[in-house]
């Protein structure tokens, strides 16, 4: 097995966006068996995530991370990860057979001089995504559930962050040929820095199973 077990601790930075996104633009990435939460008149949340984990993370690996929305299963509330992108096989291969995320693999270039990060697939850009630096950061703790599918089961898993976060301005750019384009999202609601992150990706657990057949637009 080419990857560790969960839970994985993964340790770096990260550039989080949160958008309102039209829930009838996020219906056709999340599966039916999930009611997606509203929490404006025809709207839902959410956002990306793009990280870079370096020396102390069981892999050393750069992701992107889109949120189609919030939804329930049950008594149960999490975000759906409708794409996610790395640049290392192994975190491919265990992020499809632990939580049966969809990864793909992408190439990730992180300007540090114009504070901006630039994600591309092959010819094609998925995003470009500039930020500011912090002007004041604070240590903050966190903790997110989130949702996927492993074959016929309905997974939950949480993922547990300490960071020192920082409200930036942010500007991100995702263009017509993107493969999550269609979400539609605009221009971030607010976007954070997190620096001195460390994540810990937690144990999923099954809580449903799949009615009908789902493959991730």
């Amino acid at each position: 097995m080419p990857y560790p077990q969960a839970p994985w601790t993964l340790q770096g930075y990260a550039v989080q966006t949160l958008q309102l996104i039209d829930i009838e633009k996020a219906r056709p990435f999340i599966p039916s068996e999930l009611e997606i939460i509203s929490v404006w008149p025809g709207k839902t949340l959410g956002g990306i995530y793009i990280s870079s984990y370096g020396s102390g993370s069981v892999m050393e690996y750069n992701e992107l991370i889109v949120i189609a929305g919030l939804a329930r299963y049950a008594d149960k509330i999490g975000a759906w990860i409708s794409h996610i992108y790395v640049d290392h096989l192994d975190s491919v291969a265990g992020g499809r057979e632990i939580w049966g995320l969809p990864k793909e693999m992408a190439e990730f270039t992180w300007e540090k001089d114009n504070n901006r990060v630039i994600v591309r697939q092959g010819n094609r850009l998925l995003c470009r995504l500039s930020y500011t630096q912090p002007s004041l950061a604070f240590p903050l703790p966190l903790s997110a559930m989130s949702f996927g599918f492993l074959g016929s089961d309905l997974l939950l898993f949480k993922g547990e962050f300490q960071s020192r976060v920082g409200l930036v301005s942010g500007k991100l750019e995702v263009p017509t040929e993107s493969s999550f384009a269609r979400l539609n999202l605009g221009q971030p609601w607010f976007t954070v820095y997190c620096d001195e992150l460390r994540l810990v990706a937690g144990v999923p657990e099954v809580v449903g199973q799949r009615s009908v057949e789902f493959s991730y637009s």
